[in-house]
């Protein structure tokens, strides 16, 4: 008995033995490789880095089916591929034999941003079957950004004013900054007008690529709304890149501008209206009216008005005291010639006037959306004012027997008290704003009725008997392109003329009273245009 206890405790001597030894060769084995990522501790934003990794085999065993997880830093730019994880299949690892394996990349980030590179490598020793793995990472710190972002902005604007300022950027980067994206955070209040290039939502841009010693700008134009005189008002910006589908800052900047209190006060009425929309052929009268709400009298000052618009006939601008260039676009009053520039005491107010037509259609090339626009400028003071343009529909119209949609029947020239058909052919041109709900009315006389035949046939057309008017929903009409004439929008329809015994030998109305209506969705107002009806001669009646 006591040998078999005996033996007993030898055995199980023996197998803690055994997997002390296996315990112990495992972390010897997790051990035996040594694994370190080399680089750089800084670089500058869009520099290539170089990262070594560098393993060895410290142990007496290969070590075999090694595979490597190489983890570009956050932010990182590979050429030729847009991963950031590198995933490598090695060779064999025999005792003793070392290795070096690069990884290079383009980091961008802020200025002091850290980033991390990580490696991780797993590998089973000889004659194991366990999987062992090792890790390893490395810290570059961003030491700088090669990138210059400066507002210019004025130093002091007046609540009411029109202002204008610019973004600046310029990169001296060692590589071409491409998918850069430019963002402004606006003071509360700011109401943005316009900008140049156009924003994508008013306050992003997407910019050009810049390449090392380039740059560009932003510029932008609105107005502080409701900001307070002595109020400070912070504009702030960011420049970044677009990688890997997310936005990554590069750079930011901000400045602050006073809103100045205000010394004069400048309106004006177009045509006695504040906010008159404007068509083509209109006579504008500007009147500028200008006032003193400062706290001292202004003297002797000049007042400048600049024209810019695409529609200004400039050719028939006037003014009675102003002086006008030879095909000049401003105009510009003296206080020797103009009284109330001369000396303008507080609360006091003045004017001056001009005259300038809007270009007919014929004249005007396609554009979209125009507006003209005026600055005025006073006593170092600039607002600028706005009118839209409604666009111009125009509807062509005619009358056929001869045609490709129907085939019409009946004496030509029509006869007293015989039935004719003809196809009516209503035409639509649009200018340059979009229009919504455009609807055609007419009438058609008593002896005139509708055949029923429509093209196309889903055309909206209606017919009422009783008020005898025809009207057809056309909806809504695209502004026509810049460089490419406008297609006309047809509709057909045939009607069915019975002249009178009294229309013999005279001009017999087949439609009357055509009118084209729809809203000018730029201006906002309802654009109308009148056609002279169509008629045809009617044969003499015989005795």
């Amino acid at each position: 008995m006591r040998k078999f206890f005996l033996f007993v405790l030898i055995l199980v001597i023996g197998v803690c033995a055994v997997g002390f030894w296996y315990w112990k060769t495992g972390a010897y084995s997790k051990e035996v490789l040594k694994l370190e990522i080399l680089g750089p501790d800084t670089a500058q934003a869009g520099q290539e880095v170089e990262y070594s990794v560098k393993l060895k085999n410290n142990g007496k065993v290969r070590l075999e089916e090694p595979q490597m997880v190489f983890e570009y830093p956050k932010n990182s730019l590979v050429e030729g591929s847009k991963a950031q994880r590198v995933i490598q299949q090695l060779e064999a690892i025999y005792p003793g034999e070392e290795r070096i394996i690069s990884f290079k990349a383009r980091l961008f980030s802020r200025e002091n941003d850290p980033l991390e590179a990580k490696c991780l490598l797993t590998f089973k020793p000889k004659n194991l079957k366990a999987s062992y793995q090792v890790n390893t990472s490395f810290i570059t710190k961003i030491s700088s950004v090669p990138i210059t972002l400066e507002f210019d902005l004025p130093a002091k604007v007046e609540q009411s004013d029109n202002m204008k300022f610019s973004l600046n950027y310029f990169s001296n980067a060692e590589t071409v900054l491409e998918n850069l994206r430019a963002k402004i955070i606006y003071p509360p209040g700011f109401i943005f007008q316009s900008a140049l290039p156009r924003a994508l939502d008013e306050n992003e841009w997407a910019l050009p690529s810049v390449s090392q010693a380039e740059g560009g700008r932003v510029t932008v134009q609105g107005e502080l709304g409701d900001s307070a005189p002595g109020q400070k008002n912070t504009f702030r910006a960011q420049l970044g890149i677009v990688l890997n589908g997310e936005f990554v800052l590069l750079k930011e900047t901000s400045q602050t501008l006073e809103t100045a209190e205000p010394s004069l006060y400048v309106s004006q009425l177009v045509n006695g209206a504040q906010n008159y929309k404007a068509n083509v052929g209109d006579l504008l009268h500007y009147t500028i009216y200008f006032k003193n709400i400062g706290k001292a009298a202004i003297q002797k000052k000049f007042l400048l008005v600049k024209l810019d618009g695409d529609l200004f006939d400039i050719s028939t601008l006037k003014s009675e005291n102003g002086d006008i260039g030879n095909g000049d676009n401003s105009i510009i009053w003296d206080w020797k010639s103009e009284p109330s520039l001369q000396f303008l005491d507080v609360d006091e107010e003045g004017e001056v006037e001009f005259w300038v037509k809007v270009k007919s259609n014929s004249q005007a090339r396609k554009i979209q959306n125009p507006i003209l626009r005026d600055a005025v400028v006073i006593a170092g003071a600039e607002k600028t004012f706005e009118i839209k343009v409604n666009s111009q529909a125009e509807l062509v119209q005619k009358a056929v027997f001869d045609d490709d949609y129907f085939g019409n029947a009946g004496p030509v020239p029509p006869q007293v008290a015989s039935s004719t058909t003809y196809t009516i052919i209503w035409q639509i041109r649009n200018s340059w704003n979009n229009l919504k709900n455009v609807k055609i009315k007419a009438a058609l006389p008593d002896n005139v009725r509708p055949s029923g035949k429509i093209f196309p046939e889903n055309a909206k057309f209606t017919f009422d008997s009783t008020s005898r008017e025809i009207v057809w929903l056309v909806g809504d009409l695209a502004a026509a392109q810049a460089d490419v004439e406008q297609p006309v929008v047809p509709l057909a329809f045939q009607v069915e003329l019975t002249p009178g015994q009294a229309q013999g030998g005279s001009m017999a109305p087949l439609v009357l009273n055509v009118e084209i209506t729809g809203e000018d969705g730029f201006t906002g107002d309802i654009v109308s245009n009148t056609v002279k009806g169509v008629d045809v001669l009617v044969a003499i009646a015989p005795y």
